[in-house]
């Protein structure tokens, strides 16, 4: 016989019978992508000191537009650009990491949680009696995380590119970047890929690519493979997505401070 709950009351915004610190989590969860937010925004609209060296912060790559050795184009802007719009090269690129990332299925859970409180934690009320869930506007606009998949894969080849370019350096001053080595930036960009990597290919939309359509797995040993794979970083993929989001905007700040002279990029030559 069913249990009669018509009586129970919802619980007001915050409520719950929870004992421990449950809003520690989403606390820390709204700080650091509010901060990330902030510097992202600012770093992107500042269009300068985003190279040093042949170091390229990840927040511009790949310089389509604009006044710099890895620029694709001559012209320091496009001709579609809105006079009224300050340039940037940033602003082409981030829509489509953002979109990957605040489309993310973990992201999801973690940011509706700090900044919509839907709810703030397991058996807490939150602030709102109905619930439309994904099938709805505008969170089924959602569903583009699968698309927003093939264009950071794409940047995981554009930002490994980068990488590779971190080991030449120019040392005699004359533009021509020839002399290999390893700094401390080539690092940097190294472990900025290896994290996005790591993120990028534990994605739930790639292991659905690579082997959610398959009943049998042993008749295709190398997608069953691949399928492995995902799923193994898929496992971590949290501590992939913070990992990398921040790592990703300490390139940006350690560029940044080398170009601006703060810091001193450090780095070996062996030619």
């Amino acid at each position: 016989m069913a249990e009669d709950l018509s009586g129970l009351k919802q619980r007001g915004w915050g409520e719950t019978l929870r004992r421990d610190n449950w809003w520690v989590i989403p606390a820390v969860v709204f700080s650091v992508l509010s901060a990330f937010i902030v510097y992202a925004t600012w770093a992107a609209f500042q269009n300068e000191h985003f190279e040093y060296q042949n170091y390229l912060s990840p927040f511009y790559s790949p310089v389509l537009w604009g006044n710099s050795h890895h620029s694709w184009f001559a012209a320091e802007q496009p001709g579609f650009w809105p006079a009224w719009l300050p340039f940037s090269p940033a602003l082409l690129i981030l829509p489509f990491p953002a979109g990957f990332r605040m489309t993310c299925y973990y992201y999801r859970g973690a940011y509706y949680k700090a900044f919509w409180a839907d709810p703030p934690s397991c058996a807490v009320g939150e602030p709102r009696k109905g619930y439309l869930g994904e099938n709805s506007l505008p969170l089924i606009l959602q569903n583009v995380h699968r698309y927003f998949l093939y264009f950071a894969l794409l940047f995981i080849g554009f930002l490994s590119y980068d990488a590779c370019c971190g080991f030449f350096f120019d040392n005699d001053g004359d533009g021509h970047f020839t002399d290999f080595g390893v700094g401390v930036g080539t690092l940097v960009l190294c472990l900025n890929v290896f994290l996005l990597g790591g993120y990028t290919f534990g994605c739930h939309s790639l292991r659905h690519l690579v082997g959610g359509h398959l009943d049998k797995f042993s008749s295709s040993p190398t997608r069953s493979k691949c399928y492995d794979c995902v799923s193994c970083l898929n496992r971590k993929h949290m501590v992939w997505a913070w990992c990398s989001l921040v790592w990703v905007a300490f390139s940006d700040i350690y560029i940044r401070l080398c170009s601006m002279g703060i810091w001193t990029d450090y780095h070996i030559s062996f030619t």
